[in-house]
């Protein structure tokens, strides 16, 4: 008998943005939109399925869209009450998804705008294929 075989790739092509803050996912968006001119609004959770047998964990997601150059924007929650959305960093409080290109300029002027903000302790680019659970970034 022949055996076919799937072979999946997943699309790790964004730029992760991990931030570390210790505040409500609601009250970090208004201050990124404040001060970076972003419109981050919450949309639908981030589910991921961790155990075939068991519910999705939900993890509270923001979105943005900038028409210029078509580029997505996600910021997602790293934490909810069952667990972490990336284990293996369980510091990091939420993840800036970025799908589109964008440019070392405008990624710059991102991370130092977050950096400035008082209630943000650390925004670091992290690259997305380092880490062990990335599938569950995919958006």
């Amino acid at each position: 008998m022949n055996k076919t075989y799937l072979k999946l790739s997943l699309d790790l092509d964004f730029v992760l943005i991990a931030i570390t803050a210790s505040l409500k996912d609601y009250v970090l968006c208004h201050k990124i939109n404040t001060c970076l001119n972003f419109n981050f609004e919450k949309i639908e959770d981030h589910e991921v399925y961790f155990n075939v047998d068991e519910d999705p964990l939900s993890y509270s997601k923001y979105y943005f869209f900038v028409e210029q150059g078509e580029i997505e924007y996600y910021l997602v929650n790293n934490r909810n009450a069952e667990g972490f959305l990336i284990p293996e960093m369980n510091k990091v409080d939420f993840f800036m998804v970025v799908h589109q290109y964008i440019d070392k300029e405008d990624l710059n002027y991102i991370l130092s705008g977050l950096n400035k903000l008082p209630d943000i302790q650390v925004a670091a680019q992290i690259e997305p294929k380092r880490l062990k659970s990335c599938e569950n970034l995919v958006m």
